[in-house]
């Protein structure tokens, strides 16, 4: 088996704007090891966002190879690339992203229900969850009773839910307060570190990123590697 979750080599993404061609991904490699959480570090503009939406097969155009937990992406036809990124990927955004109408424990029964688990396996592990994550008085509540802090613990949840080989999080608390998102980042690495086989975590705020096990500095296109 090979060490790492995540492969990624060649990677280069161009955009056309005003009849300009910009290079926003220059030929990106680099590995996400097993049981590893990695920081992507970039100023705004930078790339980040692009980066993770090309890991997460969220969009195409991309030039390059991604491999994920042994799986090449650019093998697999549209079905596939849905079923690993179902089965072996967890999404956190800056933005919670929650569904409006559900509760707190709805919110992460749900991609559980969708990956295949019976609805009181599903419950049983939201609540666990939940409750690891400060929430088990707040179980029934909808997002608009619960603070933005944790609404994004309900994402937290929800992206752990099925137990992913990764996690994606793009800028996960930089919709929150400082001492907010000290405690959300907190409680993500460790559930990170129980839960889930490694993690990527795109942010542009250095003193967070220093609590990662490793730096990855998005300049330029560019990939500069921070052991």
């Amino acid at each position: 088996m090979s060490d790492s979750i995540l492969a990624v080599r060649g990677l280069k993404r161009s955009f056309e704007q005003g009849g300009v061609r910009i290079d926003v991904l220059r030929g990106i490699d680099f590995d996400v090891r097993r049981g590893e959480i990695v920081g992507l570090l970039g100023p705004s503009g930078s790339g980040k966002s692009t980066l993770l939406q090309a890991v997460g097969l969220l969009e195409g155009g991309f030039e390059g190879s991604i491999e994920i937990d042994g799986e090449a992406a650019a093998k697999l036809n549209d079905r596939d690339r849905t079923r690993l990124r179902r089965d072996s990927l967890g999404f956190v955004y800056q933005f919670h992203h929650l569904l409006p109408d559900f509760t707190a424990v709805e919110n992460v029964v749900i991609p559980q229900l969708i990956h295949g688990a019976t609805r009181a396996d599903a419950r049983a592990r939201a609540e666990s969850l939940l409750t690891t994550l400060g929430l088990g008085e707040r179980l029934t509540h909808r997002p608009s009773k619960l603070s933005g802090g944790e609404q994004q613990r309900v994402a937290v949840a929800r992206a752990l839910a099925n137990k992913p080989a990764l996690v994606l999080a793009d800028e996960p608390t930089g919709n929150l307060d400082e001492a907010t998102a000290d405690v959300v980042l907190e409680e993500f690495l460790r559930l990170v570190r129980e839960e889930a086989g490694a993690a990527l975590v795109a942010t542009h705020n250095e003193r967070l990123a220093a609590k990662m096990d490793r730096v990855l500095r998005l300049h330029e296109g560019h990939l500069e590697q921070s052991l």
